[in-house]
């Protein structure tokens, strides 16, 4: 076992002088539609996917800038997956080697597949997982297939115009995608299977060497399984180190402008999402979202916990101070600023505790707090349909808030959420002998997920 290194890269190797991003011929099909940094196409019927044409209308405009570079690349991908999508003559040309093995002679479609394997994590690492993934068929110019799991399309809309990017049920190797041993030593030339997980083995870490890389660069049929985000890991490949320079020169915004590309909500999620968002959040001045991740021991530091998240906020003027001297605000002071208060946990106390600070105390300058908890159920431990639906809603509305305040427990929805809405988290740092003291909190170093997690490369350059 070796150390967590798939999740994060430090960003101080990453290179330090910019690029000037290459100016593309007009940008992705069409233009952006006054939608920030979401790209549309003309194909996409506005009425089945409802998130893809109005997410500017629940979240701030991002202050990155996407590079044209990517809009090109994007574009060139788009023109890829109508070449190569299923069931097209090149998808159809490129299956027949797989099935007959052999791609000595005979016509070659060239297009080349990965195919994203759903390694059963929670919501969070697959979309982790999978953005990584799409970073990386992007690199190596390669065609993604996702396996359709069980709720996927029930999540995501689709993201590439006239095309799915699931694979089709008659995949002639999905019976085998659980037969590990049968597809290392299947002796078929036209596939390889790379296994890339958390505290995986050093021969699978290999992945991200050079070495490797060039060994799958005539591979028509990639199957990968993975279920982390590796996607950091793929700037240690001395091969991709210049394109993700020029892709992005914010080098910590990958996640950031992949998850807004790929990852549109349903119409039904949608539906969760705004009716949560018009009923409760909307005409709040500021949205301070909490993330409050809770281990089995977590009910011995309770109300320690609620301390710090309430000093956090009120050092850094997220969260107003409150009189309990006074039963109103002064009219002198009082001030109609309106703040909401969105908080996801699986413990309901934290939310009770923190609404009811506010419930029964004036704010010092009177301002308006209204804190609100979508649901009391653990999203990560029940597998229902509606639940994984829920639980992307619930990341959606904590990537649409102002500011976001988390505890050191970290989950991967927290992790989604802030990357999806380019937020800098401020992370409680970890209580002495049951008590906080200052600093409470810290700002997270970057808005990519895992900016906190431990520096390993796989391989050396």
């Amino acid at each position: 076992m070796f150390p967590f290194f798939l999740c994060c890269i430090s960003y101080t190797l990453w290179w330090l002088t910019g690029f000037s991003a290459i100016e593309s011929d007009g940008g992705l099909s069409e233009k952006k539609a006054q939608l920030g940094n979401i790209n549309l196409v003309p194909s996409f019927d506005k009425e089945s996917c409802l998130s893809r044409y109005e997410a500017s209308l629940y979240r701030k405009e991002s202050p990155f800038k996407q590079s044209s570079y990517l809009d090109y690349r994007l574009q060139r991908y788009e023109d890829l997956h109508r070449r190569c999508g299923p069931f097209t003559r090149s998808y159809n040309l490129t299956l027949d080697k797989l099935k007959s093995g052999d791609r000595s002679d005979g016509e070659v479609s060239g297009c080349r597949y990965v195919i994203w394997l759903n390694s059963n994590g929670d919501l969070g690492n697959r979309m982790l997982s999978l953005a990584s993934a799409f970073l990386y068929a992007l690199l190596t110019n390669r065609f993604l297939l996702v396996e359709l799991g069980v709720d996927m399309a029930d999540l995501f809309c689709e993201p590439f115009p006239n095309t799915t990017w699931f694979l089709p049920p008659e995949f002639p190797l999905n019976s085998h995608f659980n037969e590990q041993s049968l597809l290392r030593n299947s002796g078929n030339p036209m596939v390889a299977y790379r296994h890339v997980v958390r505290d995986s083995s050093d021969q699978q870490k290999l992945f991200f060497c050079e070495d490797s890389q060039v060994l799958l660069e005539e591979t028509p049929w990639l199957i990968l399984k993975a279920d982390s985000f590796f996607l950091p890991s793929l700037f240690s490949v001395s091969s991709f180190k210049q394109e993700l320079q020029m892709l992005f020169p914010e080098k910590d915004t990958a996640f950031h402008f992949l998850s807004q590309y790929l990852f549109h909500p349903t119409n039904v999620v949608w539906g969760l999402i705004t009716r949560y968002y018009n009923a409760y959040l909307a005409k709040a001045d500021q949205r301070i979202g909490i993330y409050i991740g809770v281990s089995e021991s977590g009910n011995e530091q309770f109300q320690h916990l609620i301390d710090q998240i309430l000093a956090c906020g009120t050092r850094h003027k997220l969260l107003p101070e409150v009189d309990k001297q006074r039963n109103l605000p002064s009219s002198q002071v009082l001030n109609r600023k309106s703040k909401a208060v969105f908080i996801s946990s699986s413990s309901p106390g934290y939310f009770k505790s923190i609404r009811d600070v506010y419930w029964e105390n004036p704010t010092v300058m009177g301002e308006i707090i209204s804190v609100h908890k979508p649901s009391y159920k653990d999203y990560q431990k029940t597998p229902r349909n509606m639940e994984s639906k829920r639980a992307w809603a619930e990341i959606y509305l904590l990537s649409c808030s102002d500011a976001l305040v988390v505890t050191g427990l970290w989950s991967s929805l927290v992790e989604v959420a802030h990357g999806l809405g380019g937020l800098k988290p401020w992370v409680l740092n970890k209580a002495e002998n049951g008590t906080a003291h200052e600093p409470y909190c810290v700002k997270a170093r970057s808005i990519e997920p895992c900016s906190q997690a431990t520096l390993f490369h796989g391989c050396k350059d």
